[in-house]
């Protein structure tokens, strides 16, 4: 056998294992029930919680192989809940999430790898609010549940990062957000 003819027949031996390997993955959609996506910020010193509806996406993921795990999920930002109907109106405006025009929260993984805590993982990717794309990363755990996978995760961020809330000095900077998404096969 030439070298050449060698050297291809590598090359494609090397692109079918990738490209079998990511097949490999199951492929998950996020389901809204049994799923919640919330968050905690001070105002005025005063802890106020909310949440986001409208989960979507696709999560590829095979606990046997992790580097092939993949996140691209979406809640709509419109479903803004904090529980006072006031405040949610507000909320919705061009200052803070500025749902006419940015109808999507989107959270893109770029890569997934094990955490040094056992039974942890580590989610880095992208965030997008507002058309706002940063760069995140966090810890988060998955297991079986009801025939599906649920992901749970916390993490801090900076709504300043987002142009959220504009220049308020009665709302906190950092907020916390809480996901626990539950996501089964199609």
């Amino acid at each position: 056998m030439k070298w050449h003819s060698l050297k291809n027949s590598l090359f494609f031996t090397a692109v079918a294992i990738l490209l079998a390997a990511k097949t490999f993955a199951q492929h998950y959609i996020p389901s809204q029930e049994g799923s919640d996506v919330k968050f905690k910020i001070k105002n005025f010193g005063i802890t106020v919680t909310g949440s986001f509806k409208g989960l979507q996406g696709s999560i590829s993921f095979d606990e046997k192989n992790i580097s092939t795990a993949a996140f691209d999920v979406t809640v709509e930002s419109a479903t803004i809940n904090t529980g006072v109907g006031a405040r949610d109106r507000h909320l919705k405006k061009d200052e803070y999430f500025d749902v006419v025009n940015h109808p999507k929260i989107r959270m893109k993984s770029t890569k997934i790898t094990p955490a040094d805590k056992e039974g942890w993982l580590y989610f880095f990717g992208t965030l997008t609010i507002k058309g706002i794309t940063k760069e995140i990363s966090f810890p988060f755990k998955v297991r079986q549940q009801n025939e599906g996978l649920l992901f749970t995760a916390d993490f801090k961020m900076n709504r300043r990062d987002y142009k959220v809330g504009g220049n308020s000095f009665s709302l906190a900077d950092n907020l916390i957000v809480y996901l626990s998404v539950f996501a089964k096969k199609p």
